[in-house]
């Protein structure tokens, strides 16, 4: 299944998905942004409860496709204006999605790749992954989210320097930046992704649309609002049925079975 380049496939609860242009490094195509966000807002509207995202052949994306050959040349600040807003599009739609969220990286992850892979909840990478903010060597400025995420995630003066650089970060680098989360050897990194995605099969999917909204506001909020936001989302998650399952299979030593109500 999947939109040509785009390829998905449903594992129990747990949605991969796959870009699948090997032979431009997984470049994401012109057209391609807008149906990457329907990608991810289809994920949101299925039963499926995690979503892994990966590159085939040995690399997970190289950003944008600048080659002219594969779609029309931008016209003016309008046209580029207009394609920049589906960028962004994407961006958002992963960000806000309720469900966990993995990138299984190998190989490159640059420009929007990068942006795309720092989107997910938790990345997993191999040892030869690479990641860089390269905008600024193509005369470019951040996209894909990346003037957001880079300095929540690893500091003011490491995104600043990375982007204004656009040098290569190795994984071994990304994870001690807490860009990663874990590295593996390339033929762990689908089996390692799986695990981290089963993991969160564990938790009620209420509690974590909100336990990933409220984390994802958190430097938006004074503490007063953040306290304020758990007591109103805990009042919401006390009232589930979810809730009232994890009580009864705690007190009968079990595992929960949650159902999202």
């Amino acid at each position: 299944m999947g939109i040509m380049w785009l390829e998905t496939e449903d594992r129990g609860p747990v949605r991969w998905l796959w870009l699948n242009r090997p032979h431009r490094k997984n470049a994401i195509p012109p057209q391609g942004w807008g149906e990457l966000g329907q990608t991810f807002e289809a994920f949101e509207r299925s039963d499926q409860r995690v979503l892994v995202v990966s590159g085939r052949d040995g690399d997970f994306c190289a950003g944008a496709d600048l080659d002219p050959s594969v779609g029309p040349r931008f016209r003016g600040v309008v046209d580029s204006q207009n394609r920049m807003k589906k960028v962004g599009q994407a961006a958002v739609a992963l960000h806000r999605l309720s469900k966990p969220t993995v990138a299984a990286v190998d190989g490159v992850a640059v420009g929007a790749g990068m942006g795309l892979a720092l989107g997910c909840d938790v990345v997993v990478a191999t040892y030869r992954a690479r990641f860089s903010a390269i905008f600024a060597r193509r005369g470019l400025t951040l996209d894909m989210g990346l003037s957001w995420l880079l300095p929540r995630l690893a500091g003011a003066q490491f995104a600043k320097e990375a982007s204004l650089s656009g040098r290569m970060i190795s994984a071994v680098e990304a994870r001690e930046r807490n860009l990663v989360w874990d590295v593996v050897d390339e033929e762990r990194l689908e089996e390692r992704a799986s695990v981290v995605a089963e993991g969160f099969l564990r938790g009620a999917p209420v509690a974590q649309m909100f336990i990933k909204q409220g984390l994802n506001r958190s430097w938006e909020l004074s503490l007063e609002e953040a306290t304020a936001w758990e007591g109103q989302s805990q009042s919401i998650c006390l009232g589930t049925d979810d809730h009232r399952e994890g009580v009864k299979a705690f007190l009968e030593k079990r595992p929960p079975r949650f159902t999202g109500s």
